[in-house]
C-alpha cells in the first residue's frame, strides 16, 4: 500500500472551553482529490488551518511525506510543497496579471538575485505565462487583477499558489461568490489541477463536491463523522441527518 501523502494523527485544537477539534484522525492519499465538508461550526475552516501550517494544533500531528511538519512555519510549507488559495482572494490588486504570477515565481526561484533586469528573467516569464495558460488566463496577461471579474481574480490567486509547484494543493472555498458559470469553469479547473497533485478543497456546494471529488470527509462538532467515495457518504445514515435538508 503506497504511503499517504499527508496525514492527520489524532488532531485536536481547543479555545479555552471550546473545543473546536476532537481527535481527527484522517489520511490523504496521493493524487486525490478530497472534499472536507460539514454543517457550519463543524471544525473545517480550522482544520484546514491546520492541514495548511496556518494554525498549530493543541494536540496531535500532521505529517507530510512521512515527516512530521506540525508547528513547522508556513514559508516553510511552499518549500516542501504546500500550497494553498484561501476563501478571500488575495492577489496585488494594482499589478498586471502576469506580474502577480512572475513575482511569485520569483520569489522561488531568484529569491536573492537583486540585480538582474527582469527582462532578462525569461524562465521566470515563460513560466508565468504557462501557468496563466494552466487556469485560463492567458488573454488576460497584461489586465490589472483589480480589473479581473471575481472569478478570473479566483483563479489567478490559484496560478500564484502553482509558482511552487506544489505536490499538494489546498483550496478553501474554491468557488465561494461565483457565478454558475464560473463554478463550472472553476470546476474543471480543479479537475485538471488534481490530474497531476493532489488536492484538499473544503466547499460547501454538494453538487460541486459529489460530481468531481474521489473521496469525502465529514466533519461534525469537531470530529470526525464519515469518509470515503461520494456514493458512500450520500448514502450514510448520519450524514443524511446532519445534513438533512441540505441536499446531500
Amino acid at each position: 500500500m503506497t504511503p499517504a501523502l499527508l496525514a492527520a494523527e489524532g488532531i485536536g485544537m481547543r479555545y479555552g472551553n471550546f473545543l473546536a477539534l476532537n481527535q481527527v484522525s484522517v489520511s490523504f492519499a496521493r493524487n486525490t482529490l478530497t472534499a472536507i465538508i460539514g454543517p457550519n461550526g463543524a471544525g473545517k475552516s480550522t482544520f484546514f488551518n491546520v492541514l495548511s501550517g496556518a494554525l498549530r494544533p493543541s494536540t496531535g500531528r500532521v505529517m507530510f511525506e512521512g515527516r512530521d511538519i506540525t508547528g513547522d512555519p508556513q514559508h516553510a510549507f511552499a518549500r516542501m510543497g504546500i500550497a494553498k488559495s484561501f476563501q478571500i482572494t488575495n492577489v496585488f490588486p494594482r499589478l498586471s496579471t502576469h506580474e502577480n504570477v512572475r513575482v511569485a515565481v520569483q520569489m522561488l526561484s531568484t529569491r536573492f538575485d537583486l540585480l538582474t533586469p527582469r527582462e532578462s528573467l525569461t524562465a521566470v516569464t515563460a513560466q508565468a505565462d504557462q501557468l496563466l495558460e494552466t487556469v485560463g488566463l492567458a488573454d488576460a496577461r497584461r489586465r490589472p487583477a483589480a480589473d479581473l471579474a471575481h472569478g478570473q481574480q479566483r483563479c489567478l490567486e490559484i496560478a500564484l499558489a502553482l509558482a511552487c509547484a506544489p505536490k499538494l494543493l489546498l483550496l478553501d472555498e474554491p468557488t465561494a461568490g461565483m457565478s454558475p458559470e464560473e463554478t463550472v469553469a472553476m470546476m474543471d479547473l480543479i479537475l485538471t489541477l488534481a490530474a497531476e497533485r493532489t488536492v484538499i478543497l473544503v466547499e460547501h456546494k454538494m453538487k460541486l463536491v459529489m460530481g468531481i471529488c474521489q473521496r469525502v470527509i465529514v466533519l461534525h462538532h469537531g470530529e470526525l463523522l464519515a469518509e470515503g467515495t461520494p456514493a458512500e457518504v450520500r448514502a450514510n445514515a448520519e450524514v443524511k441527518r446532519v445534513y438533512l435538508g441540505q441536499g446531500v
